[in-house]
């Protein structure tokens, strides 16, 4: 429960959510000409622009005055030590360790004085150590898959890689290699995830079983989803290859050894991680060799110093220009001061079109909690829905509702100034709608603009008064706009690491932790014990309503 100085911070945060003007943004401009400049924030390659959010001269000293009293600082430096920040599971959150370059002490810069040796037994010195390895493995495989010193069965050099996995084991190195290939890289990448068969039977056309290499990601080697679409895949594998070839073919990214083993996969193909690495934060581990495979080493290793480049800044910068903490204590504000309880995550680059459903997972599997970290209730709101889409296809679908809707929904804007393609007209319209939208969130329309519009156009007065109203925009709904020089593996390293401490200082925040997700164990618990009924009539749900639809499922396949 957080301690009496917390709420007191609490409650005047939330006094000043209640005051009128709230969540006024354009007098904020008015008020203050230079707030472009003031509320824009930069750090490695990151631009962030704070100015279109009603972060005004009395709520940032508020938000201020809550981190320090929530102790942000001291959670920040206690995950990056190795502490036990993840109380239900008794472990760290040490993502962090995963980018420490060859050379770099465990601890980061400025953070712990304790001197690091291969002989310490520190959670974060051997999480270090289990890294280093790690990287150094991956990194001789990926070398000699494309050299050819390792091929398949027929002799033939791979060229495409299929990632078997879900959660975190899919949606991060889905979203990075969606981002980062291009046809000069080594190998394709194609990501499996979903138990339906019918994402199986889409992408087997597109692959050749002589020339694919298979990963099977899943820290505990038993995950159903990922061991059911494994095994449809070894099936395939072996009708061409044989059972034997089929072995040459296949990877595994697993902390289960003998699980691996018994698949047919040896200890040699075996890449594992570490327990103080949660899914959604394990693109930067094994998890990501799809990515080293597909974008080629140097690469990878780039987009890990892009997140070095942002853990660096994060450790270091004052909290007032710290931009993990900027982007969290706006969510704050949004969340708990205004009551606005979505965000948009607004992409306006093809090649994000997947960062979306990655924040998706990582804030809301980690934020979306009813428990402080110490197991009482929550008193307040705490993670938001995500959702999102790249621009400019989302103003063309639920745009609509944000510029609208009675409750605003904030949104985050990714802008990337240099395009990676050579249709400079494209990106400038590009990048013009995005420009377009948040000013267009921010400013709004009259009715006095509109009836002036619809008249100049000719409209009847008849028409005037019926429709102006419906094409009036309130404005003041906020958006914060991230730029980036260009989408590099460097770059989208800093862009994933930021909304990574994002969350972690909003679990400081509202005090709970975001690094377990209990909440994903009782369907997975539910669907084993429905799973039998579906197999056969001899067995039943015990919940009448889930009965009764078994029952209906059955029929139905039953006629065919």
């Amino acid at each position: 429960m957080p301690s009496s100085e917390v709420e007191a911070a609490w409650a005047v945060v939330e006094a000043l959510g209640q005051q009128p003007d709230a969540a006024a943004i354009r007098p904020l401009f008015t008020a203050d000409p230079g707030r472009p400049s003031r509320m824009t924030h930069r750090a490695a390659d990151v631009l962030l622009d704070l100015s279109r959010t009603a972060l005004g001269p009395a709520v940032l000293p508020a938000l201020f005055a809550l981190a320090r009293a929530a102790d942000v600082e001291g959670f920040r430096d206690a995950m990056a030590g190795g502490e036990t920040v993840n109380v239900t599971e008794g472990r760290g959150a040490l993502h962090m360790t995963l980018r420490i370059p060859d050379g770099a002490p465990p601890y980061p810069p400025g953070h712990g004085d304790r001197p690091a040796t291969e002989a310490s037994t520190t959670p974060s010195t051997i999480a270090w150590k289990l890294a280093r390895q790690t990287r150094h493995q991956m990194q001789a495989f990926t070398e000699a898959v494309h050299a050819g010193a390792i091929r398949g069965a027929t002799g033939e050099t791979f060229s495409d890689v299929l990632n078997i996995g879900i959660g975190g084991s899919d949606l991060g190195p889905f979203m990075a290699a969606r981002a980062l290939w291009t046809p000069a890289c080594p190998m394709r990448a194609h990501y499996l995830a979903n138990v339906d068969a019918h994402a199986w039977d889409a992408l087997r056309p597109r692959i050749n079983p002589a020339r694919t290499l298979v990963l099977v990601a899943s820290k505990t080697f038993t995950t159903q989803e990922t061991m059911t679409n494994a095994a449809l895949v070894r099936g395939w594998l072996a009708e061409t290859l044989g059972d034997a070839g089929a072995a040459m073919h296949l990877v595994a990214l697993s902390t289960n050894v003998a699980g691996a083993a018994a698949f047919g996969i040896p200890a040699e193909r075996v890449f594992g991680f570490s327990d103080t690495v949660g899914g959604r934060f394990s693109l930067w581990s094994a998890i990501g060799l799809s990515l080293a495979l597909s974008l080629g080493w140097p690469a990878f290793e780039q987009l890990l110093a892009g997140a070095r480049a942002m853990d660096e800044h994060f450790l270091a910068a004052p909290l007032e220009e710290n931009l993990p903490l900027l982007l969290a204590l706006a969510e704050i504000w949004h969340v708990n001061g205004l009551g606005y309880c979505a965000r948009a995550v607004l992409p306006y680059d093809e090649r994000l079109a997947r960062f979306p459903a990655h924040l998706q997972q990582l804030e809301m599997e980690s934020l979306g909690k009813g428990l402080h970290a110490d197991g009482t209730p929550v008193s307040r709101r705490t993670g938001p829905v995500v959702f999102g889409e790249p621009g400019t296809n989302a103003q063309h679908s639920f745009v609509q509702l944000i510029h609208q809707s009675p409750v605003p929904v904030p949104v985050d804007f990714v802008l990337i100034a240099n395009p990676g393609h050579v249709h400079p007209d494209s990106h400038r319209k590009l990048l013009a709608n995005g420009l377009a939208q948040a000013e267009a969130l921010l400013v709004g329309k009259s009715e006095h603009t509109v009836r002036a519009e619809m008249a100049a156009a000719g409209a009847s007065q008849e028409q005037i008064d019926r429709v102006a109203p419906h094409r009036v925009f309130t404005g003041d709904r906020p958006s914060t706009v991230i730029l980036l020089p260009r989408l590099t593996p460097h770059t989208l390293g800093q862009l994933v690491a930021l909304y990574e401490h994002k969350v972690a200082c909003l679990g400081a925040l509202w005090g709970i932790n975001p690094f377990d997700q209990w909440g994903v164990e009782l369907g997975k618990q539910l669907a084993a014990h429905i799973l039998p009924a579906l197999e056969s009539r001899l067995a039943t749900a015990d919940e009448p309503a889930t009965a009764a639809l078994i029952a209906e499922i059955l029929d139905l396949q039953a006629r065919g």
